[in-house]
């Protein structure tokens, strides 16, 4: 069985566990999940995409409008058939889809369609071989993104001028910079989310990413120092190392959400930071939305 058919085998298993014959995808999300890693985005903020998946209990299209559709069927919709409609009036798809069902959900619903529940999520917490395998692929392509932008860098340089080289970086890797914040030795320090200005960086830099590609998400830190860290500094950074470590060691199957945090908590305080995991959130589920 391959990815898409094992996907559609276990969305149809749930749609008939909730009484729904009809499915409505919108989300770019959804449509890279559903797609195998296809991109229903023009511009990249868009939360509701170009196209759309449509899912009954016997087949599944791509439903987009004519500006669009060559390129998707080219690039983006795999082995998924896709139907074009005019982009200047919607009454020729809504009634496509009318047809399919009479009751229909969607995660982005309108009109009389139905809010798809958070059950559907879950569909996607546990992931396939080959989506593992383009998730490996893209976390070391994000790794090697930062690490070629701070061989590039120095403290001359602005904010600006450093999220710029992690986004050219990014797009050189096929992934599509969602974020690309840089802060300086000035701001780096003073706040927990120092979005990119025009600041000089400085004596020490940090840079992050939230690279997309085949929908999924890798979120990235670093930070580079162009002077000797300061002993705080120095105990912050050895901190930090310690709570990875502990998160990853307590990133385990089975184990809860809640009960990782606790051990999160744990390792703060045995780090010497206990109050530091009240002054920022302590990431989430990833994969194919940044939390």
């Amino acid at each position: 069985m391959k990815e898409l058919d094992r996907k559609l085998h276990r969305l149809r298993g749930h749609m008939a566990r909730k009484n729904i014959s009809c499915l409505r995808l919108k989300g770019v999300d959804w449509f890279a999940w559903a797609t195998c890693g296809g991109d229903s985005t023009v511009a990249l903020n868009e939360e509701a995409g170009v196209a759309e998946v449509l899912v009954t209990d016997s087949a599944a299209w791509i439903l987009t409008n004519r500006i669009e559709a060559e390129r998707i069927r080219q690039e983006e919709a795999g082995v998924l058939n896709v139907v074009e409609f005019p982009w200047e009036s919607s009454a020729a798809r809504e009634a496509f889809v009318r047809s399919k069902a009479k009751e229909i959900y969607s995660d982005y619903p309108a009109g009389e369609e139905r809010k798809l529940d958070r059950s559907f999520l879950e569909l996607r917490l546990m992931l396939e071989p080959e989506e593992v395998e383009r998730y490996r692929s893209l976390g070391a392509d994000a790794a090697k993104a930062l690490t070629a932008t701070l061989a590039q860098a120095n403290g001359s340089m602005t904010e600006g001028d450093l999220s710029g080289l992690a986004a050219k970086a990014c797009w050189s890797a096929g992934i599509q910079p969602m974020l690309a914040m840089a802060a300086g030795e000035k701001r780096g320090l003073a706040y927990r989310h120092p979005i990119t200005k025009a600041e000089r960086l400085g004596g020490r830099a940090m840079i992050v990413i939230c690279g997309r590609r085949h929908g999924l998400f890798a979120n990235v830190t670093r930070h580079v120092y162009w002077r000797e860290p300061s002993h705080a500094e120095s105990l912050a950074q050895e901190g930090v190392r310690k709570v990875e470590s502990a998160v990853f060691a307590a990133t385990s199957q089975g184990l809860s959400l809640p009960a990782c945090f606790e051990r999160l908590k744990e390792a703060y305080r045995s780090a010497g930071f206990p109050d530091d995991i009240y002054r920022h959130h302590q990431g989430g589920s990833t994969g194919y939305r940044t939390r």
